[in-house]
Formats: structure tokens, sequence, C-alpha cells
């Protein structure tokens, strides 16, 4: 990493995703700002819990309104009255078209005005669920084009682009956050903070990472 700009920005939900990919960028740069977008999300609780946990980090926290997205798209992330499937084969229902090329570059331009050139983003290929936006191939595509459309340059991070969901847990607790992250996170995609409502597809990533990460610590303290 760069020496003479230590200060970055990460794009933040308040989700076990990025509140993981917050406490990274704590421990890496000496400065860190985060970032939270209102794009009509179903759960407005996700907003408020992104502020809460920036607040007691003590980390600047800045909300962009992006609510033009939702209205361009149809998914069940802006769409009550949508159901939330995920089929083999098929873009799960919760595909928010252009929503990450459309964060980071609205991240980017953010990074330039605070001086940062060093963006953090959670998104992971390993459990990408489908979602073409958060593959390797495209962050490292859409950091040259930001690049040379700013004249600029940003260094896109992706911490979790080649882990599973245990092993994102695994970092969360390698930095002391596990209990942090655990409780005070909002993945579920029915607004219910921490462990979730357990049935829902997000949720069940999410626990299924978190059993079998627990399964190898426990069999570790065994030894």
């Amino acid at each position: 990493m760069e020496q003479k700009n230590r200060k970055a920005v990460v794009v933040f939900s308040g989700g076990q995703d990025s509140t993981t990919c917050l406490f990274w960028a704590m421990k890496h740069f000496d400065e860190v700002e985060a970032v939270t977008f209102n794009y009509g999300q179903r759960h407005a609780l996700e907003i408020e819990c992104a502020k809460q946990i920036a607040d007691e980090l003590g980390v600047k926290w800045t909300l962009l309104d992006m609510s033009l997205l939702g209205q361009l798209t149809q998914n069940a992330l802006t769409r009550k009255d949508l159901e939330i499937v995920h089929n083999d084969g098929e873009l799960p229902s919760t595909f928010v078209e252009g929503r990450n090329h459309l964060f980071l570059s609205f991240a980017a331009v953010f990074a330039k005005g605070v001086d940062a050139r060093h963006i953090v983003t959670g998104v992971c290929e390993t459990d990408f669920s489908g979602y073409p936006d958060c593959r390797d191939d495209f962050i490292k595509s859409l950091n040259v084009t930001l690049n040379l459309a700013m004249d600029h340059n940003f260094i896109i991070h992706t911490p979790l682009m080649w882990i599973n969901k245990a092993e994102t847990w695994e970092m969360a607790d390698q930095l002391g956050a596990f209990e942090f992250v655990r409780q005070k996170t909002l993945t579920c995609y029915n607004g219910i903070i921490g462990d979730g409502c357990g049935t829902c597809p997000a949720c069940q990533l999410r626990k299924a990472g978190l059993d079998k990460f627990l399964q190898g610590k426990n069999s570790e303290q065994m030894l």
C-alpha cells in the first residue's frame, strides 16, 4: 500500500461483510470514513444500523441519496411486493442492477473529495450468490475505469473477495470484532439485526458460515 496517503473510504451497509471490512480498514489505515447509500432499500433500519455502528466506532459517516436506483430496477430489495427467490442458474430476485457499479463510482467521487485514494468494499466472489457485480474481474475493470475517468490513483480493496462466510467470521474474530459483528450487524432480508430471521437466504448463508467457523474453532480448542 502507498505510504503517502493512508486514508480509506469504506462502502458501508451495516451488514456482516461491510462491518468486517470496516474493522479491517481501521486496522490498515490511519484514517477511515464510511459512506452509506440510501437506494430505496426495503428496510430503513439498514441505514440506522450503519450509522449506529459508525458512531460507536468513532468513524465519520456520510449518507448519500441514491434513491433513483430504486426507481430504475425491479428487485426484491427495493420492492416489498416482490418475493425473495434464489433459483439455481438464475439471477436472484435480490440482485439490484448496477448497484455496486454506481456505489463504487460515487464512493470514488466522494473519496477524491476527502483526499482518499483507498476504497474498501465487502464484495466476495466465493459467496457472490450469482451477483455479477461482485466478481473480481468487474472490480479490477472498474478500478481502471475510475482511475482513467478521474485522473486519480484509486485502489479498490476487497478483503473478502476470495474467502467464504466461515473465513469472514474468522477474519472478524482475528480483528477482535466477532461479537460486535454477530450482535450489531444487519444481514437479514427481513430486517432483523444480529442472527436475523434464520430463514431468508442471507440468514441461511450467514448461519452456515457461522456454524462452520464455530465448529472449526471448537475443534482447535479440543486439540
